[in-house]
C-alpha cells in the first residue's frame, strides 16, 4: 500500500499514559495534586530513597509554566475542512496558484478576494465588522489546510492573524468600523512596522519618533523587514512617543495606524537569496499620521505589542512551511518503501503530530480569551527547527536522480532550502524565544 500524509480530523487522538509505578500522569497544567506515599518508597531497586510524591512535586515546579491542554476538534470544525478541501480542489484544478506552503512568500490578492467572499478572513470577529463570529478552533481548521495546501495567503495574512485582533482589543470603534470589513472581504492589507536597523532583536531600543502636532503627529524614522510593505495599504507601527527612559526602556511607545502611501513614506525593496521581493526597509521623513490613527493609549505600544505575540507564534504556519517537501517525500516512498525512508517519515510526522496537538493547545486557549505567550514562544521555536530539519533531512534521503522523477520534488526542495533560513528570524529570533521560554522556567 502506498504511503500518504493527510491532517486526518480524527488520527493521533490520545490519552494520558498511566503508568504502574507512578499512577495516573497528569497532562501538564492539570495541577493535580498527587496522592501521598510513603516515605522511603523509591523509583526502584538501588535508587535513592526519594519519594514519588515529592518527585512528582518536584516535577509540577518544573513543568507549571507550561500548559498544552489536550484538545479535540469539535464536529463542526470537521465538517468546515471538508468544505475547505473541496474549495481548494477546485482552486487546484483551475490552474489558478501553484502550492507552497511558505506564508511568507505566496500571496495573491486575488485569492484574498475568494477567501473573503466566504467568510475565512476575520472569522472569529463580530458580523457587524464583516466577520464571522465563529470559534477560533474553526479558524486553525481553515488555517492548516490552507497552508497545507500550499494556498497563497500572504495578501491578507498578516491583517487576519494580527492587526485586525489587535484593533479588535486596543482600537477605538471608528478604528474598527473603518479598517476591519476590508480585511475581511481580502481588500484591505497590513504589514508590521517593527524592526528597525541596527536595532537587532532589541526592540525597546527603537528609535522612530512620533513628535506631538497640531492635530496629530510627525513621524520621522526607518523599519527594516517589512513584509509586503510594497503591496499593503497600512502598517500598525511602533514609534516612540516619549524620550528613551533608561530605567523603564519599555515606556514611552506607542502603536500607530501609517497609511503606506502617505507623503514622506519611501518603500526600498529588499531582495532575498531567491531573488523574491517579500522584505523591505521603510523610510519615514516627517510623515503625518491623524491622532485618530494612535491604537490604544499613548505610552501602551509594548504592552499591545507584546499581546500580538501569541497570534504571531503559535499557529500552523510555524511547523508547515516545509509541507510541501515532506509530501514529496511520502510520495518518494511509492508503494515500497525504503525502510531508512520510513523511518525518517515515522520520526518527522511524529513530530508534526505532537506540534499540531501543541499548536491546537494554544487556539484552544485563546478561545478562552487567554493570552499563551509562553507556549506560543515553545510551539515557534520548537516548530522552526522541525521545518527547517525538512529539506535537510529530504536531501540526504532521497538522491538527485531520484528527486528528478517525483513530481514536484526539485522545485519544492530548491525553494524551501532558499526560504528556510528566514524561518528562525520572524516573528522572533531563536535566541529571543529561548529567553523567553527560560524566563518562564525561572532560569533566568
Amino acid at each position: 500500500m502506498p504511503l500518504t500524509l493527510s491532517l486526518s480530523p480524527r488520527a493521533g487522538r490520545g490519552n494520558a499514559v498511566d503508568s504502574p509505578r507512578l499512577g495516573p500522569v497528569t497532562p501538564i497544567g492539570c495541577n493535580r495534586s498527587p496522592s501521598p506515599r510513603k516515605r522511603g518508597e523509591g523509583w526502584g531497586e538501588g535508587q535513592p530513597a526519594l519519594t514519588t510524591h515529592y518527585a512528582l512535586r518536584y516535577v509540577a515546579r518544573m513543568t507549571t509554566p507550561f500548559r498544552f491542554d489536550p484538545l479535540e476538534l469539535p464536529p463542526e470544525c470537521e465538517a468546515l475542512r471538508l468544505e475547505v478541501r473541496a474549495f481548494l480542489a477546485e482552486e487546484l484544478a483551475a490552474e489558478r496558484w501553484s502550492p507552497n506552503s511558505d506564508f511568507g512568500s505566496h500571496r495573491g490578492a486575488d485569492f484574498s478576494a475568494r477567501l473573503g467572499a466566504r467568510g475565512w478572513i476575520g472569522m472569529t470577529w463580530p458580523k457587524k465588522y464583516g466577520g464571522g463570529e465563529r470559534s477560533f478552533l474553526e479558524r486553525y481548521t481553515v488555517t492548516e489546510e490552507l497552508l497545507a495546501a500550499g494556498a497563497p495567503v500572504g495578501s491578507h495574512w498578516i491583517a487576519d492573524r494580527q492587526s485586525g485582533p489587535l484593533l479588535l482589543r486596543y482600537g477605538s470603534e471608528a478604528q474598527r468600523e473603518e479598517f476591519l470589513p476590508g480585511i475581511t472581504r481580502g481588500e484591505t492589507f497590513f504589514s508590521i512596522g517593527m524592526s528597525e536597523p541596527d536595532s537587532g532583536s532589541d526592540l525597546a531600543s527603537i528609535r522612530t519618533r512620533a513628535t506631538p502636532v497640531c492635530g496629530g503627529y510627525e513621524v520621522t524614522g526607518a523599519k527594516v523587514w517589512t513584509s509586503y510593505a510594497h503591496e499593503s495599504h497600512y502598517a500598525i507601527t511602533l514609534v516612540r512617543t516619549a524620550p528613551l527612559d533608561a530605567k523603564n526602556r519599555h515606556a514611552g511607545l506607542s502603536q500607530l495606524i501609517l497609511d503606506l502611501k502617505a507623503p514622506g513614506v519611501s518603500i526600498r525593496p529588499i531582495i532575498n537569496q531567491a531573488g523574491e521581493h517579500d522584505f523591505n526597509e521603510m523610510v519615514l521623513d516627517r510623515v503625518f499620521i491623524p491622532s485618530e490613527r494612535l491604537v490604544g493609549q499613548e505610552g501602551d505600544g509594548w504592552k499591545q505589542v507584546t499581546s500580538e505575540l501569541a497570534f504571531e507564534r503559535s499557529g500552523p504556519e510555524r511547523f508547515l512551511s516545509a509541507h510541501q517537501v515532506l509530501r514529496a517525500l511520502v510520495a518518494a516512498g511509492g508503494d515500497n518503501p525504503d525502510p531508512l525512508l520510513l523511518d525518517a517519515l515515522g520520526r518527522m510526522t511524529a513530530q508534526l503530530w505532537t506540534l499540531r496537538q501543541m499548536s491546537l493547545s494554544v487556539a484552544g486557549m485563546l478561545q478562552a480569551g487567554e493570552l499563551p505567550n509562553l507556549e506560543a514562544a515553545l510551539v515557534k521555536d520548537l516548530g522552526n527547527a522541525f521545518e527547517r530539519s525538512v529539506p535537510e533531512r529530504a536531501r540526504t534521503l532521497v538522491p538527485r536522480r531520484r528527486r528528478a522523477e517525483i513530481d514536484g520534488f526539485d522545485g519544492a526542495l530548491r525553494e524551501t532550502v532558499l526560504y528556510a533560513p528566514s524561518w528562525t528570524l520572524r516573528g522572533g529570533t531563536r535566541e529571543i524565544l529561548r529567553g523567553i521560554i527560560a524566563r518562564g522556567l525561572g532560569l533566568r
